[in-house]
């Protein structure tokens, strides 16, 4: 079997080296040619696979994205060519929602204003926003979730239109896919208008798909004196980034949202699991093979625990400004695809065991922090 997969993929060898031969590609610039008589296909986000990259396939049965979002890929296409499928939805929700509480929490010491009692909007509720929503119940916030089609078809007991949820939340995130088209629409969600009518000191972070926000207009009312907290994980146009919008936001980073060590090897187990269960193959590798040890695997906490303290918790794993400064300093020698490439490893809460007699002991539980028994 020959199998091509994303060089940024990680622990690939180790999952699929039994199945055949692996060659490496650059996800932005695999060409048709290079799919000749490839068996299996292992991609990220990066990678548009239609009809013209898939031209000279004439041996694909496998396409796999290690990611949760799939608009890069022409899933009618697969089907229509009897190519099997799958994605990796869930890989990196963890992920992506410690993102999103390491930048809340860092909003707050700068802006030194207390998490507790604010209201946070999550827009999007599948794997990621409902993760999200879980972790935020520790931390004595208020939440406000949006989601109509989830809503529509019965699976969220509660919803707030978006127009009202920007009205009444202090910060709000973004989890939704990218859908170009049709009631569902999410390109450009947050267009002009809208933009131009948030209140005052909303924090809006985006770590879903750049075209949720119209990064133009963002620019524009930015630049006409929007008083607004930007967090920015994902661009219009990546890797081409609106790079004049960087003197506007709070923390940019370069899509990286979901790239826990974790996240990413889940991706890739997953496609293994998926390309086992296609094999007929028993399933005999997990994460806890391949995983190194974490640098701090534990710590012992005290009753006198406070926010200030468990921010500091949540710093000691994962400081969303570390890549903030990343970006800031060396995006125009390095470029966009290169720090995404090179982004330095980093863990997930779980990976810290916490110890003690602390009363948040169960809050911190919640966060995704191991507790000792």
């Amino acid at each position: 079997m020959k199998i091509f997969a994303d060089q940024n993929m990680p622990l690939v060898e180790q999952y699929f080296a039994d199945f055949g031969e692996i060659t490496r590609f650059d996800g932005r610039n695999l060409r048709p040619e290079q799919l000749i008589d490839v068996d299996v296909l292992l991609t990220r986000s990066v990678t548009a696979v239609n009809s013209s990259l898939l031209a000279q396939a004439n041996k694909l049965r496998f396409v796999g994205t290690a990611t949760i979002g799939v608009d890069h890929i022409d899933t009618q296409l697969l089907s229509d060519r009897a190519i099997a499928f799958s994605s990796a939805p869930g890989c990196n929700a963890i992920a992506v929602a410690e993102y999103v509480i390491s930048s809340l929490f860092a909003l707050s010491q700068e802006n030194a204003q207390p998490l507790c009692g604010r209201t946070i909007g999550i827009v999007g509720v599948g794997n990621i926003g409902s993760c999200l929503a879980d972790k935020l119940k520790a931390l004595n916030v208020d939440i406000l979730l949006c989601d109509p089609p989830k809503y529509e078809q019965g699976l969220l007991n509660e919803h707030v239109d978006l127009d009202e949820l920007l009205e009444r939340c202090d910060a709000v995130t973004f989890h939704v896919p990218l859908v170009k088209s049709g009631e569902y629409k999410t390109l450009h969600m947050m267009n002009k208008n809208r933009l131009k009518a948030l209140k005052p000191g909303l924090t809006l972070i985006n770590a879903s798909r750049g075209d949720v926000i119209d990064n133009q207009a963002l620019l524009e009312v930015m630049e006409g004196g929007a008083d607004l907290d930007l967090v920015l994980d994902v661009w219009e146009k990546e890797p081409n980034i609106l790079i004049k919008l960087l003197e506007h936001v709070r923390y940019a980073s370069v899509h990286i949202a979901g790239h826990t060590l974790e996240g990413k090897a889940r991706g890739t187990q997953m496609l293994y699991q998926k390309l086992c269960e296609l094999e007929g193959v028993e399933v005999s590798k997990s994460l806890d093979d391949f995983l190194p040890t974490p640098a701090i695997t534990n710590t012992t906490v005290t009753q006198n625990l406070n926010e200030q303290d468990i921010a500091r918790l949540v710093h000691l794993i994962y400081d969303v400004r570390r890549d903030d400064g990343i970006l800031l300093r060396h995006l125009e020698s390095d470029g966009f695809d290169s720090l995404r490439k090179n982004y330095p490893i980093r863990r997930e809460f779980s990976t810290l065991l916490l110890q003690g007699n602390s009363p948040q002991l169960a809050a911190l539980s919640q966060l995704g922090f191991s507790i000792a028994e």
